[in-house]
């Protein structure tokens, strides 16, 4: 086996045409996270199964309970990614920050932050993608089962604002 570096990956250069010369459709992905036993911790999960349930091309969304340093492969391969998670504190409904990767990497076990995830994306794979944090307003987090009222007028508010974003990344390669 041959020396381990700490260089980054050539980037895996992706045409911006399909094979019929079409204009290829950017890769988008959704990953929620949270508890869905603690409540409206689940919002980040809920989310990503609306997505889901979408069915759009190119568009892979799946929940975790939280970020692992493993999902770097995942967020390197796509052109924009989305983490979705619940906020404890913030406006309702939701947040949107757009993310860069972060400028060095710092995790735990129990906690890798979005940025940490974009920067092994970029480090050791060689992808750049787009990258926000949909912050969704929840209100109690306690073990329970289910996401509270205001959780829920706030996720479906949150999971328009994503259909309408993936409506139009579809409408941007048609035109």
């Amino acid at each position: 086996m041959g020396p381990v570096t700490n260089e980054a990956a050539p980037r895996r250069e992706r045409s911006v045409f399909d094979v019929q010369g079409s204009p290829a459709q950017p890769r988008v992905l959704v990953i929620g996270y949270g508890n869905p036993g603690r409540q409206d911790d689940g919002l980040g999960p809920a989310a990503a199964m609306q997505v889901e349930a979408l069915g759009w091309p190119n568009v892979t969304a799946y929940d975790s309970y939280q970020l692992n340093i493993e999902d770097a492969m995942d967020v390197a391969e796509h052109d924009e990614v989305w983490f979705v998670d619940a906020a404890r504190t913030g406006p309702s409904p939701f947040v949107v920050e757009a993310l860069a990767p972060a400028a060095s990497l710092e995790f735990t076990s129990h906690l890798v932050r979005p940025q940490a995830i974009l920067a092994m994306a970029h480090q050791y794979y060689g992808g750049a993608p787009r990258a926000f944090l949909l912050a969704i307003r929840g209100y109690s987090f306690e073990f329970v089962e289910a996401l509270t009222p205001q959780a829920l007028d706030n996720l479906r508010l949150a999971a328009e604002m994503l259909e309408d974003r993936m409506r139009t990344i579809q409408a941007s390669v048609a035109a």
